[in-house]
């Protein structure tokens, strides 16, 4: 991934340097597994142990000539061990490491998705206490509804984010496993042992049946979790840019003072950070296809999964891992404007009410039907006319034989559309 988007702690995961670190560990672990069973000598493993090392532009001019990755790397590890070399790669097949290996690099990010899918849910949840009783207008279809509260649409976010939490956690425990079982998995010429004991001293799972690779449904799983939190955050981005829109004005994203907007408008004030998410979340999402498609491999493995991995998983960790701490920054510093969301509520002339007159009158008796009409009505004048919705109903005589101007009024309390704001927000604690 581009640095623009990359942040260094996951990134560093995905460098070859660790990746070869992680395949030499590996490596050491199966010779310590076969040195318990008897066939590596323990003064050969305290060789290996001593002399294993590898260098990176060697292994590159090797591949050069072998074209196998890890054929360079055994090569050049046998460089620099010598005649105990020979103990290393007993039995095992290459998909072993890079599989294994690629539990490892998927985990490691995993951690560092969590840190940050923990840091925005705080924020979050910052948010939606805060701003829990701060009456904004509600929407749908982008057309005035009726009230809700900002804290309340936070608290909805916060609470799609936490589920995806939990989704992760779930796919995380899937792709951490282990698989050293050789050849088109059959464990003939590795002791089944060996998988156990390297899965047991890298802290993941045995692999049930592992073919030659380990079942890429596990890792379509994960990257379905992952494009579903992309999902999210642009969700939550979208919401925040049309909030920012200048008829609405309800929120802005932090502005810093020496911040340029535009090279053309000296007074634009962009939401350029949600709206970048929203462009990343599309990557994400589009990288799903081909890993659901590497789910099908030819008999026990073919190599079509290869490319595709390499590519699409450190790009879409790096790329998850920069929206989740831009999106937390975005919500932590978010800007909101309280008396223009107090405007735009009462820039309705009242018609968020109208539910509450349809159900008042047929409470008077009236069947919903004739209800309905008489309220759309005097709803669309209204509208139409940019007049008060309640003066309208209480000039209205077939209102008037319904309601008096005092039941009208209390029809209007804003509050009543809250009361029920605290039930909702105990389950923030649950």
């Amino acid at each position: 991934m581009i640095p623009r988007y990359s942040r260094k702690e996951i990134s560093e995961i995905w460098k070859p340097k660790n990746k070869f670190k992680i395949w030499l560990k590996i490596e050491i672990l199966i010779c310590e597994a076969l040195n318990k069973l008897g066939k590596v000598p323990t003064k050969s493993l305290k060789v290996i142990k001593e002399k294993a090392k590898f260098d990176e532009k060697r292994i590159d001019e090797i591949e050069k000539d072998v074209k196998h990755d890890v054929i360079a790397f055994l090569t050049n590890l046998a460089e620099n061990i010598g005649e105990d070399s020979r103990f290393i790669h007993q039995g095992v097949t290459s998909s072993d490491i890079l599989d294994t290996t690629l539990s490892i690099q998927l985990k490691e990010s995993c951690l560092i998705i969590k840190k940050e899918l923990k840091k925005l849910l705080e924020v979050l949840k910052e948010k939606a206490v805060s701003y829990k009783k701060t009456p904004c207008i509600g929407r749908s279809h982008g057309i005035f509804a009726e009230p809700t509260t900002f804290g309340l649409k936070m608290l909805g976010k916060y609470f799609e984010f936490k589920r995806s939490y939990e989704r992760f956690l779930e796919a995380e425990k899937n792709i951490s496993v282990c698989a050293i079982s050789g050849a088109v998995g059959t464990f003939a010429n590795i002791d089944p042992y060996a998988q156990d004991y390297v899965a047991k001293k890298l802290k993941i799972r045995s692999e049930e049946v592992s073919t030659q690779v380990i079942p890429r449904d596990r890792y379509a799983y994960l990257f379905s979790v992952i494009a579903i939190i992309a999902s999210s955050l642009e969700n939550l981005a979208t919401e925040i840019r049309h909030l920012q829109r200048s008829e609405l004005g309800e929120v802005e994203e932090f502005f810093s003072e020496k911040q340029k907007g535009s090279s053309a408008m000296p007074h634009k004030r962009n939401p350029v950070l949600s709206e970048n998410i929203t462009g990343i979340a599309r990557i994400i999402r589009a990288n799903i296809l081909p890993i659901l498609e590497n789910i099908s491999l030819w008999h026990e493995r073919d190599i079509s999964h290869s490319s595709v991995e390499r590519i699409i998983f450190p790009d879409t960790l790096i790329l998850l891992d920069f929206s989740l701490s831009r999106m937390s920054d975005v919500i932590k510093n978010l800007v909101i404007n309280e008396e223009k969301m107090l405007a735009n509520l009462n820039s309705s002339k009242g018609l968020f009410n109208s539910q509450r007159v349809l159900l008042k009158l047929i409470d008077k008796g009236l069947t919903r039907e004739d209800a309905y009409k008489k309220v759309q009505k005097i709803a669309m004048d209204s509208w139409n006319q940019n007049k008060n919705f309640k003066d309208l109903l209480k000039k209205n005589k077939s209102i008037k034989s319904f309601l008096s101007h005092k039941e009208i009024d209390k029809i209007f309390e804003l509050e009543y559309h809250f009361k029920n704001i605290n039930h909702i927000f105990k389950k923030i604690n649950k």
